[in-house]
Order: structure tokens, then sequence, then C-alpha cells
């Protein structure tokens, strides 16, 4: 089948970018990289057909709309979006009128994604269909202090209620807190760097009571095509990205989550974070990711080829539904960042390198997000460029101490 829609893939300069690429590429869909910069950490992908550079979407969001209108205005298809960042997705919802006469795209009604990827005001939404989430307060809150010690306790965490931001910042996903003044300094922290961010109580288990479902919803709101994966290692430990994880069935997860995104009316993929209880064996919902997601590399490998589901189906050329409900056998692992989570677990006493080591004997069929014989530049581009920032920071710290 000769595909004519172009697939813009909004944000190629990280390995979700790259791994859309690679998805949609290797079908034959014509993919074209959408980016505010042609800096690539992952450089250019064999599957890129055409390059696209617009003004950035948070700094110039009119200019960005005009720049994608006036490049479909010149198709003579409508070109299908694809959103890597939450940003993208939100740009997306905000821009939905006066993007759809130009665009296809997965995408519910206006606000609906927006709300979700808010971690405060997604709540109002589990709530309405009885799902568990963790405790949390807005930072804002004048009896903020007061309601943590009374509602959640120590330890506890500080999320922001949009992650990109936060994590340009401060590296980190999150803020763990041990106490009152330690809560105090962080809220002031992210007060003072225009940060909106909220508390939340910390659900007890390990890395390996962290899941994530995964699943397509068509344009009539119903769950087509879905799985779920198991985390066992993330950087940084324990709040972070996964740098090792599994496809592992686990039921309960579709349990909580298609009735949620199909009663919301949901459109598109979605990952949703979850947690198990170590104490109780309650599931939390942690929060919901409206966009392509790290683990797109293994999805596809196991024949769930996320962004294709979605390009099908825009189309007008839907394919048949299907559900990975059982275990594949089949593996992701950030070897990089990996190195760097297996390296603070030894360090914390979390886990022993007999207990990593045997983790990753039993990995099954192996997905590296980066690195493809069939498509070797991304990895080679990653692998110098990491290279040489480690030799401009060690000879940042040589020189100076030549010149003493």
């Amino acid at each position: 089948m000769k595909y004519i829609n172009k697939a813009l893939v909004l944000g190629t300069n990280y390995y979700i970018g790259l791994s859309l690429v690679r998805g949609l590429g290797k079908m034959g869909v014509p993919v074209v990289a959408v980016d505010y910069s042609r800096e690539r950490p992952l450089g250019k992908s064999r599957y890129v057909s055409e390059e696209l550079i617009v003004p950035h979407y948070q700094k110039e969001p009119e200019a960005m709309l005009s720049a994608l209108i006036a490049y479909a205005q010149k198709q003579t298809a409508k070109p299908v979006l694809f959103p890597t960042a939450d940003a993208y997705s939100q740009f997306l919802d905000e821009h939905q009128e006066e993007l759809r006469p130009y665009f296809l795209f997965p995408m519910g009604k206006k606000g609906l994604v927006s709300d979700l990827v808010d971690k405060y005001r997604m709540v109002e939404y589990t709530d309405r269909f009885g799902v568990k989430t963790p405790e949390i307060v807005d930072a804002k809150d004048p009896q903020v202090l007061a309601r943590v010690n009374q509602e959640i306790g120590y330890p506890c965490i500080i999320k922001p209620k949009d992650s990109a931001p936060f994590i340009r910042s401060y590296h980190s996903k999150v803020f763990y807190i041990e106490n009152e003044k330690n809560l105090l300094e962080k809220i002031q922290r992210c007060h003072k760097d225009g940060l909106d961010v909220f508390v939340q109580r910390i659900i007890p288990g390990p890395e390996t009571n962290c899941y994530c479902w995964e699943g397509y919803m068509n344009q009539e709101h119903r769950c087509t095509h879905y799985t779920t994966v198991q985390k066992l290692r993330q950087w940084p430990n324990n709040f972070g990205a996964a740098t090792y994880a599994k496809q592992k069935w686990i039921p309960q997860c579709h349990e909580i989550c298609a009735p949620l995104l199909e009663g919301v009316g949901y459109h598109g993929f979605a990952e949703v974070d979850l947690k198990r209880d170590e104490r109780t064996g309650d599931i939390y919902l942690i929060e919901i990711n409206c966009r392509y997601i790290g683990f797109t590399e293994l999805l596809i490998a196991m024949g769930f080829n996320t962004p294709f589901i979605a390009y099908r189906e825009m189309i007008g050329s839907p394919l048949a539904p299907k559900a990975w409900d059982y275990d594949t056998g089949y593996s992701w692992i950030h070897a990089v960042e990996d190195r760097s989570a297996k390296k603070r677990y030894l360090e914390t006493g979390q886990l022993s390198k007999e207990q990593m080591d045997a983790d990753t004997r039993s990995a099954g069929i192996r997905v590296a997000p980066i690195w493809s014989l069939k498509d070797p530049m991304p990895g080679i581009s990653y692998v110098s460029k990491a290279a040489l920032g480690k030799g401009i920071r060690l000879l940042a710290r040589v020189l100076p101490q030549k010149k003493r």
C-alpha cells in the first residue's frame, strides 16, 4: 500500500521521536521530522524523508501554528500529526480548531488532554470513575504545611503540574521531601522559579511494583489495542524514567485504565503509570501521558506499532483490534542510563549486583531505544556526542589543576 499522507513527528531530538520515525518509516510512511532547532543529539534517521524547522512551541506558539498550516497548505493530502512530549500534545489540544482543516490527528474534546496532563486536574476525572490516586495537596494552599502533616506525612514528594520545565530546571522529575523544613524550602524555590507544583504521598513498594498500561483509543473512544509493562529499574531511582522494563501482562491495570479513558472520551494513544501499594495490594494511578512514550521501540518490536495504528485510523484504513494480554518475552533497556541507575541502587543498598545481574539475564528479547543495525546513524551520533561531552567535562576538571 502506498501512503501519500505525510507523518509529521513533532520533536525528534530525543529517542521517543526517533522511535516514531522508525515505526512509521519502516512501514513505508513518508516521515517529516519537525523541530525548532537543527541541533539533534541523535543525528538523522534513514527513515526521515524531510525536515521541517518551525518556531518554538512555547516561545512562539502562534508562529509555529502559522508555519505548520503554511506547510500543510502545500500538500496534496492532509499530513498526520504525532506529539512526542506533553507540551506538543497541549499545543495540539489548544489549537485543535485551527489545525483540523489542514491536519489529521486523534484527539477528543478540546481541553481534555490538557486536563489529563495536569497532574492536579487529572484527579477530578479519576475521582469520578473511582480510580485510586495518591493523596495530593496544592503547594499554593495557605494550609499546605498543616495538610501535608495531617493528610500525607513524611517522606513525601513534590511534583510539577507541567513536567518539562521542572525537569529542565532541576534535572529531576520530583523532589524527595523528608521533613517540613525541606518541604518549605523546595516550595519556595519552585515558586521563585515560576513553577506550579503539588505535594504527593509516596506509594510504598519496590520498582517492580511500578506498571505502565499502554492503550490506543479509536475515534469512537473504544480501546482497540493494549498491553501492560512492568518497570524493573529507573533513573533517577524510585521516581524517574524507566531504564529497564519488561512487557508483562497485568490484567488489573487494564481493568482500571480502559474504562477510565473510554469513559472520559479519550482518543489516540495514551500511557498510564501505576503503582501497587506493597502494604495493601491496591493499585494507584500515578499519571496519564497523552503522547507517545519511551517504550515505543519495545511496543513496535512486539507488534504493537502505536504510531502506525494511529496513522492508519487517521487516513481511514484502521487496523484490526488486537490485545497483547499475555507475556511476550520482550524487554527494553536504555544501557547508558541503566548504568547510572544500577550504580545508585548499589550505593543505597536497594538492589544488589546479584539481583540486577539476574534480572538482566532474564531479559528475554532485548530492545534498545537508540541503537539499530538497520538505522545505525542515530546510535553512532549519540555515542559520539556523549563521548565528546565526557571529554570536555574531563578537561574542565584537569585544566584548572594544571594552571595551579
